[in-house]
């Protein structure tokens, strides 16, 4: 699990110094955005210059680290979450101006990628529903962890959420996450609630806590979870 994450994180680095141009990074600020110490960040740093990277350490007030000329660049990649937000995007757009285009752009980043990310792709967001045909308004989901979910539905590993229900009532729940799903003008994390022992549809925005957990977990039978309406579908069909 530790070398995942740290692939992922080494590989954020080097898109957000790509972003940052030449202003570059300092250390402390990296650390901050990637949840990490200062120490951390300088180790990486030093791995991604000893695979090849051209990243220039400058030291003292405004100092940091920033990549070395465009040249150096590698290809634009992207994960398998950013294919999945880009489907995710297309399905809530639907027959939007530039949809088709859309839909072909996403088609072109698929056929780059490698067979097994295609496959993450497909997988992930088969399991990201949008029902269709209703006003969608803003939710306010403050102290949401969202990303700790979306990595718990990517990696397949167990979410505890802090929990309020319908009555105000507190509660902590261990969750197998199996769906995300967009009906009623709300988005919902559907799974098998270990502390029901049961299906379980959390709206995201009662969730006052979400911590990623390192236990994963054998899917369970999509029949259990149950089938989306006629009206909805999944990321997976946007092409």
């Amino acid at each position: 699990m530790e070398n995942v994450n740290r692939a992922a994180r080494l590989h954020a680095l080097l898109e957000e110094l790509r972003r940052r141009g030449d202003r570059g990074s300092s250390a402390t600020r990296l650390a901050a955005q990637f949840g990490v110490t200062s120490r951390t960040v300088k180790r990486d740093i030093e791995t991604l210059m000893e695979s090849g990277s051209a990243i220039e350490g400058r030291s003292g007030p405004g100092g940091g680290y920033r990549l070395i000329g465009r040249a150096t660049l590698p290809p634009v990649n992207f994960t398998v979450p950013q294919a999945v937000s880009i489907a995710l995007a297309l399905t809530a757009v639907g027959d939007a101006p530039f949809a088709d285009d859309g839909r072909a752009a996403l088609a072109k980043l698929l056929d780059v990628m490698d067979t097994d990310s295609r496959a993450r792709v497909e997988e992930l967001s088969g399991r990201v529903w949008v029902r269709h045909g209703e006003q969608e308004e803003a939710d306010e989901e403050s102290g949401v962890n969202r990303r700790a979910i979306e990595q718990a539905l990517e990696r397949k590993c167990v979410v505890s959420l802090r929990y309020i229900d319908g009555d105000g009532a507190e509660s902590t729940r261990a969750v197998e996450p199996h769906l995300l799903a967009h009906t009623r003008d709300r988005w919902f994390l559907i799974g098998w609630c270990r502390t029901r022992d049961a299906v379980r549809w959390f709206r995201l925005d009662r969730i006052q806590k979400a911590t990623l957990t390192k236990v994963h977990f054998v899917p369970r039978e999509t029949a259990l979870f149950g089938e989306p309406p006629p009206t909805a579908r999944s990321a997976a069909d946007v092409r």
